[in-house]
């Protein structure tokens, strides 16, 4: 199969280019494709002729999203449209990932597929907007919903916790906010699996299971041999910064389950990961 990667550099394009390379792949990233530019988006995904595009770039800085809105349109929300176009034009099957953050987290049990979306950060509005624009303008897709993703080699929250429970004596990690956490290499596994059934639509993958921030951390000094450095739970309110990240957000996978395409459950998921990382 002839598969297009978007963010061929970033967390989950390196393990995607990695992990398919059975295929016949060819990964873009800035500086020598501009999604933002349709016509040099159009330009390289023509010439290449890919049955499936799986668009991973995006603008993740949430901060920064919420500082410049308009970059965050511009990448992530103007950049889907032109892979959408090219997509179209090209006839391929495009899978586009997308956030938890789509959601406004008032619920208190796990998002599914069904559930009505509310962005509430610059970010997350970006995000829906490339959503809509994938909806709107392609015919065959998938939008992967997906969260709190860390993968071998990548700046993730996982390797933050262990760097800081390295230099300091005590950490403080919020307790309300709730999600669901998803290793790259469990991802890419999925997506696999879900672009050889060519069963269109909207799915959420993250690895079984809901923590908060304080209890991922926990598991994470826990299994990594630094279970001895105490954590003092906080709240999102003693963390003022420039997004409000939901504080409810776990995404439970609905359609993919029907599919019969599960991920293992986030414990299991980041002792692998541990287990394979170099830090």
């Amino acid at each position: 199969m002839r598969i297009y990667i978007t963010g061929a550099k970033g967390q989950l394009g390196r393990t995607l280019m990695r992990r398919l390379a059975q295929h016949t792949l060819l990964g873009a990233d800035l500086p020598e494709v501009d999604l933002t530019d349709l016509a040099a988006t159009r330009s390289s995904i023509q010439a290449f002729t890919p049955e499936v595009i799986i668009h991973a770039a995006a603008m993740t800085d949430v901060d920064g999203a919420a500082r410049d809105p308009d970059l965050a349109f511009r990448v992530n929300a103007l950049g889907t449209r032109n892979v959408a176009v090219a997509a179209e034009a090209a006839g391929a099957a495009l899978l586009a990932i997308s956030t938890n953050e789509v959601f406004d987290g008032a619920k208190t049990e796990a998002y599914t597929e069904f559930d009505a979306t509310n962005p509430i950060n610059p970010y997350a509005r970006s995000k829906l907007a490339a959503e809509n624009f994938v909806r709107d303008l392609t015919r065959r897709f998938y939008i992967v919903r997906t969260a709190w993703m860390y993968g071998l080699g990548g700046n993730n929250f996982v390797r933050k916790i262990i760097a800081r429970a390295d230099a300091e004596d005590r950490l403080r990690v919020v307790t309300d906010e709730v999600g669901s956490c998803t290793y790259s290499e469990d991802l890419t596994t999925a997506i696999e699996q879900l672009i050889a059934t060519e069963a269109f639509g909207i799915y959420h993958f993250t690895n079984e299971g809901v923590c908060s921030r304080y209890e991922f951390a926990r598991k994470i000094l826990e299994l990594s041999g630094r279970g001895h450095i105490p954590i003092e739970p906080t709240r999102l309110a003693d963390y003022p910064r420039p997004s409000t990240p939901p504080p409810y957000t776990p995404l439970r996978n609905f359609c993919g389950a029907q599919i019969g395409i599960r991920l293992r459950p986030w414990q299991d998921a980041l002792a692998d990961y541990l287990a394979h990382e170099q830090f």
